[in-house]
């Protein structure tokens, strides 16, 4: 009973008609997004979060979150009718998706995408609203120690889900932790990291970073080899899947719902991980597996269901624990900060109208973008003929202004370019810019905990393993660092990577 009251909540906050309108422009930016190749939710979300600040926290986090889950279904059309992913995560749908749009089912192909996305963010929905309140019960109870090991475990797992060199992870975590610590310090009122700069004493803006990083710098990779052409694009002729379509969408739906949610939450999940497994794991299970790679509709339908319920189950470990599962997450934290609440399980308490608010707005987002995209397939396939070379100036412009806007200082506008540079050549050497991002975001919190559990023990480090929930997470962090040290998984690791960049 205490669960439908708090939905009820959620719901009488999800309806307001201006939560609604946010929840609206989020689905219908994130479909916007996912469709045209080369931004992607982290660098649209990063470029929105200084539009954010003048919005009420609840509307805000819609907002945001719209874009996140709208991009998963907007990512598949291009995958489908153009043989490229609007996003990462739709990558596994080209394979299938594609084939199907060749031999004039693009209609059937996409309509699968949609319905099995919406099964999947309904699921999840559920799945986010039944956990998330019983796991922040549980976190009230851990003290800085506890919470100390938490983080380890996130950044160390999000080390062992990325893709590349694990040094070069290493390295990306380590230098995030130190670029977050910039700024006073917390318990001394010394600068640090500030080089004499007055603005760098309250740390580096994580707005102009992450529009450094995921904008401008997502934006110089992609001009490259840019040549401005139309893409060729299927023709879609009856969008509704036969009967015989829909029975073999059942199962595979299911499935990739359950992978999805399940690495959803764990940190480094998300999205993109999901819809590779889901796919491996159909093309393995399924008694249609020799049409995989040659148009099997079971081929679009569980990684797009998968990536779809990553997406919204990745919100758990946010929501529940204040703990990013995955870079985005970690802008969501971002957002959460700039809007003055303290992530974390107090918000349940706190503000329950935002953490309601923002799981109901989830289930009303699914059924606005099951509309958006099937019978606006027109406009879609219309927004992929705009060359790029046309809409990257204003996508830089609308950044910097978005970022001078928060703190009306021309230096976030210096850091938004350096962050940009930075993020541009972290790509040329083949460093994921994630655990830079989420070692930014954790770094600060880390050391506060830390030194809260110094303090609480008189400096005796044997805190972390004489408390059981603290020692139980530093030993699964010590053991999945030695699993992915192994040879064999450093070999998979890099031929993923060498996948996700042709």
């Amino acid at each position: 009973m205490e669960l439908f009251e708090h939905l009820g909540l959620g719901f009488g906050v999800a309806f307001l008609p201006l939560n609604l309108f946010y929840c609206f422009i989020g689905v219908l930016l994130g479909t916007v997004v996912g469709v045209l190749p080369g931004l992607g939710p982290l660098a649209t979300i990063a470029m929105l979060l200084p539009l954010t600040f003048g919005l009420d926290p609840v509307q805000s986090l819609i907002m945001l979150a719209g874009i996140y889950y709208g991009s998963q279904y907007g990512g598949s059309t291009t995958a489908i009718l153009v043989n490229l992913p609007g996003e990462s995560a739709s990558a596994v749908t080209t394979i299938d998706g594609y084939q199907m749009a060749l031999k004039g089912r693009a209609g059937p192909a996409l309509a699968a995408a949609a319905l099995g996305s919406f099964f999947a963010g309904t699921v999840a929905t559920v799945l986010v609203a039944l956990v998330a309140r019983p796991l922040t019960s549980i976190a009230l109870s851990f003290g800085p120690a506890e919470y100390f090991s938490l983080m380890v475990v996130g950044l160390i797992s999000s080390i062992a889900l990325a893709s590349g060199s694990l040094l070069k992870a290493l390295a990306m975590i380590c230098f995030g932790l130190l670029v977050g610590l910039t700024g006073t310090d917390i318990y001394t009122g010394a600068p640090r990291f500030t080089f004499g700069q007055f603005e760098l004493l309250d740390g580096i803006s994580f707005v102009a970073l992450a529009v450094g990083i995921y904008g401008i710098g997502e934006i110089l990779r992609n001009l490259e080899g840019k040549e401005g052409s139309a893409p060729v694009i299927a023709k879609v002729k009856s969008l509704w899947p036969s009967v015989d379509d829909l029975k073999r969408m059942i199962a595979p739906a299911v499935r990739g719902t359950a992978i999805g949610s399940l690495l959803g939450v764990l940190p480094g999940g998300g999205a993109l991980l999901s819809s590779f497994v889901a796919y491996n794991l159909e093309k393995k299970t399924s008694k249609n597996s020799a049409e995989f790679g040659k148009g099997a509709i079971e081929g679009v339908t569980a990684p797009e269901a998968a990536n779809n319920a990553g997406a919204q189950t990745s919100f758990v470990p946010m929501l529940a624990l204040g703990i990013p599962s995955n870079v985005v997450m970690a802008l969501m934290i971002g957002a959460m900060i700039m809007q003055g609440i303290q992530p974390g399980p107090n918000v349940v308490v706190s503000n329950p109208e935002i953490f309601w608010g923002l799981i109901a707005s989830m289930w009303i987002g699914n059924a606005m973008l099951v509309v958006l995209n099937l019978p606006l397939i027109g406009l879609w396939v219309s927004l992929l003929r705009v060359p790029y070379w046309i809409m990257f100036p204003a996508i830089i412009a609308f950044s910097c202004i978005g970022v001078y806007s928060v703190s009306n200082s021309a230096f976030a506008v210096y850091t938004v370019t350096i962050a940009g540079v930075i993020g541009y050549f972290l790509i040329k050497l083949d460093c994921e810019p994630a655990p830079f991002v989420l070692g930014f975001v954790l770094g600060p919190m880390l050391e506060e905990h830390l030194r809260r559990a110094m303090l609480i023990s008189g400096g005796d480090l044997s805190i972390f393993v004489t408390r059981p929930i603290s020692a139980a997470l530093l030993i699964v962090a010590v053991a999945v660092l030695f699993v992915v040290s192994r040879p064999n998984i450093a070999k998979r690791r890099q031929e993923v990577f060498v996948e996700e960049e042709s």
